[in-house]
């Protein structure tokens, strides 16, 4: 299935929900367009119950260049009050998401790779948060992700300079998953798309909250909170189906319950 406009492409297939912003003459920077579409788009997959795992990338050899400076001037609103920055920045999403990077991933383009889980890059790709070169500052994500996802002193480093880095760099220090041949970026996050989507969707919910939130959780209260979410997935039906499943060596059939 797919359901295409002009900023925004948006396709189905395997259990994902493929998202690609589609404005290669602005290297695929955020318009109101730009932004109604992904934010519309994150909605779907959220809603879909068919989708398991969402994948975003970029048109034409270029992941994102961030907000369009046009139009910035002409006052669009690409901020929305559920989601932020492209309806993905600050977004509350159950379902895991992938990155896949080719090209440049540039101010809030590098904050929505950020918001997502995971993170495939082509080698000869680019992010950077150049913000403070123009008097801006990354407030879409990148001020506060970056330091969660990056040592410190590397996170500082690429605020206040404003630098651009390289795949191979930021690889180097955990914050992407998989650096690729050029041109294979999306391919290779279908693939790992492919082996989250045929897991239990209810574990894979939990798995990604557990592991957003419990960073901020004492040693003490830790396995406690824990079990707050992870009850009710060993207590639910999809638990047993996939014993059975295991057991009669065939394919689990997932219900979400």
């Amino acid at each position: 299935m797919s359901e295409n406009n002009a900023a925004i492409l948006f396709e189905k297939v395997d259990g994902i929900g493929i998202i690609t912003i589609n404005r290669p003459a602005a290297r695929n920077a955020i318009d109101k367009e730009a932004a109604l579409g992904i934010a519309a788009a994150i909605e779907t997959i959220e809603t879909d119950a068919a989708i398991r795992v969402g994948i975003l990338t970029g048109a034409a050899g270029t992941f994102c260049a961030g907000l369009d400076l046009k139009a910035f001037l002409r006052g669009d609103v690409v901020k929305f009050p559920k989601g932020g920055f492209a309806g993905l920045a600050e977004a509350d999403i159950a379902k895991p998401m992938i990155a896949a990077v080719e090209g440049y991933a540039l101010a809030g383009g590098f904050e929505l790779a950020l918001a997502c889980d995971l993170i495939i890059a082509s080698r000869d790709a680019k992010f950077g948060l150049p913000e403070v070169k123009r008097g801006l500052v990354a407030r879409s994500g990148g001020l506060v992700r970056l330091p969660r996802q990056l040592p410190q002193r590397i996170a500082t480093e690429l605020l206040l300079t404003g630098d651009i880095q390289s795949a191979p760099r930021l690889e180097s220090y955990g914050l992407i998953n998989r650096v690729v041949e050029p041109g294979t970026a999306l391919e290779i996050a279908k693939e790992m798309g492919r082996s989250i989507a045929c897991n239990g969707p209810l574990a894979l919910a939990v798995t990604k909250r557990v592991l957003r939130e419990s960073p901020n959780w004492s040693t003490q209260e830790m396995f406690v909170r824990q079990a707050e979410f992870t009850t009710a997935v060993f207590e639910s039906a999809d638990a047993r189906e996939g014993a059975l499943a295991f057991a009669e060596k065939r394919e689990p059939e997932w219900r979400g319950v």
